[in-house]
């Protein structure tokens, strides 16, 4: 078959498209986006006509996933690891409702925050709703995990969490292809009162889920994912998961590692073999890149009796991603790190691009609080998050997906007035109408700045949900016409801008102030896609 060299977002965009895919929901978000994006830009998913529109949130498009797999259909879902939080809900009672159509949520993780809040392990969640989790060692698993996933989904009737993390997603590697196989037909579950969570339907499902731990851990001691290589000195035995293992394996180019190692790639752990290296050797050594799930349950498992070594005694750094000099310093091989970099060498900021609306919304913001005390700006996650640095230092909260609209609001019913929010437009139709719901409902004086630049645009420029809806929705939920204001961010409105930006300050009610301007970067690649159109010969 054809082999391709792919990203691990991509591998598993493909492996979905060869193995039936029917659908696949998401809400941007690094680094999972790009999964999304290739079944967006495929040609075989023009002609299968695979749906893979981008959903409001993260919540969304589980629930819409879950309805395609009702209908018996493969379908995906993917977010980053955040992302899951929003979809917690649906995502944690559909193990209980199980899966018809074979049901895949991709998490992605981003051990070291490269662009998130924190640095939480999807595991966790796979295990606190009791599904099969799989973790690809790199990208021809990740394919072949897909695979796997959805027969799996659909022989044991339940989702299936496959979890990677930031260094695959974003890594690229030869991948071969298999045959593609059809779509499923449609069919509805052999139970109508599956997907109904009653407590007396739900009380036996979940029973039923309890039963069926014990059949996944026997399905992960015989998935070829997990395997046992033995090595001549039992003074260490050797767990890793997932990406670690390339870790692991590049402290030895002669692949020849000396202890015994397990390499884990589906849970539940698989029980028979961690017994055998406990059996085996005298110490263990976990590998994981993210939380110490393995090392945690290790301790459950196997008790006192013998010492277990990773993030949580210090032996591997208890933040950030694994890398291979981490990994040596592990196994007591030398530190070969290099050298301090020079303080000459600084980190640049990163920074609103040049001619970004936001810059003259924030510009005219500034100037109407200057003469108030300082921290009163809350924001939310986007591009306009940068306002937090210089030269604008306009921001003093982001916390997660919505949070500016709500946390205006409790700051403005402990007294602090005015409160402002600041949320962008794709934000805004995520996670921040609800917030304005509450405002609107206890009449809040709180001025909502929602920065319309037409895009998603901290992901890549993906639709945004809100686009031409804005004012409706905020209308909708009971602002007040007279206070929903829609401005030009640009230097020769700034004057108008100010004064409008003032007067909604000291309205004691709910306002919404909509800076509007096409983000930059969109302008930019709309002008070289229409020249390039132009050119095109007919």
């Amino acid at each position: 078959m054809q082999r391709l060299l792919l990203l691990g977002d991509e591998a598993i965009a493909q492996g979905a498209l060869d193995a039936g895919l029917s659908g696949i929901y998401a809400y941007p978000g690094t680094p999972s986006t790009e999964i999304t994006e290739f079944v967006q830009n495929s040609k075989q998913a023009r002609q299968d006509h695979i749906h893979s529109t981008w959903s409001a949130n993260e919540k969304t498009a589980m629930e819409t996933a879950l309805g395609m797999s009702y209908a018996g259909k493969r379908t995906m879902v993917c977010m980053k690891h955040v992302g899951l939080n929003v979809a917690a809900d649906p995502f944690v009672n559909s193990a209980i409702t199980g899966a018809n159509g074979g049901l895949i949520i991709v998490a992605a993780d981003d051990p070291s925050m490269h662009s998130s809040q924190n640095e939480q392990d999807s595991r966790f969640f796979g295990k606190f709703a009791m599904v099969p989790i799989l973790e690809p060692v790199d990208q021809q698993e990740a394919y072949d995990m897909v695979h796997y996933g959805y027969d799996f989904s659909e022989q044991h009737k339940i989702p299936v969490l496959l979890r990677i993390t930031t260094r695959l997603a974003h890594s690229r590697a030869g991948v071969k292809r298999k045959d593609p196989r059809k779509q499923n037909d449609l069919k509805l579950p052999e139970d109508l009162r599956q997907f109904v969570l009653l407590p007396a339907i739900a009380r036996k499902r979940y029973r039923n889920l309890l039963k069926a731990q014990e059949l996944f851990i026997q399905e992960s001691e015989t998935s070829s994912f997990n395997k046992y290589m033995d090595g001549p000195d039992k003074s260490l035995g050797i767990i890793v998961c997932g990406i670690a293992y390339n870790y692991l394996l590049e402290n030895y180019p002669d692949r020849n590692v000396p202890y015994p190692v397990l390499k884990i790639g589906q849970y539940p752990l698989p029980v028979k073999m961690i017994e055998r290296m406990y059996s085996d050797c005298k110490e263990i050594l976990v590998l994981e890149d993210g939380y110490p799930v393995v090392e945690e349950s290790l301790k459950g498992l196997l008790g006192k009796g013998l010492k277990v070594k990773g993030r949580l005694d210090g032996t591997v750094p208890r933040d950030g991603e694994l890398n291979p000099n981490i990994v040596a310093v592990a196994l007591g091989m030398e530190d070969t790190f290099g050298l301090p970099v020079p303080s000459i060498m600084v980190n640049r900021p990163p920074s609103l691009c040049s001619g970004c609306p936001h810059i003259d919304s924030f510009k005219a913001l500034n100037e109407v609080l200057a003469l108030l005390p300082k921290g009163r700006v809350f924001s939310d996650i986007g591009c306009y998050t940068l306002g937090a640095l210089k030269p604008y230092e306009a921001i003093n909260s982001c916390v997660d997906m919505g949070a500016s609209i709500t946390m205006a609001k409790g700051a403005a019913d402990a007294g602090l007035i005015p409160s402002v929010a600041v949320i962008g437009d794709s934000t805004f139709t995520h996670s921040g109408m609800t917030g304005l719901l509450d405002a609107v409902n206890d009449k809040s004086p709180v001025t909502i700045f929602i920065l319309d630049n037409g895009t998603t645009a901290m992901t890549g420029g993906q639709d945004s949900p809100a686009f031409g809806k804005i004012e409706a929705i905020c209308k909708g939920m009971g602002v007040e016409e007279g206070h929903i204001h829609v401005l030009r961010p640009l230097k020769k409105f700034h004057e108008e801008n100010v004064r409008i930006i003032n007067e909604e300050l000291i309205y004691p009610g709910v306002s919404v102030i909509i800076p509007r301007r096409e983000c930059i970067v969109t302008i930019d690649k709309r002008m070289r896609d229409k020249f390039k159109n132009a050119e095109a010969p007919v």
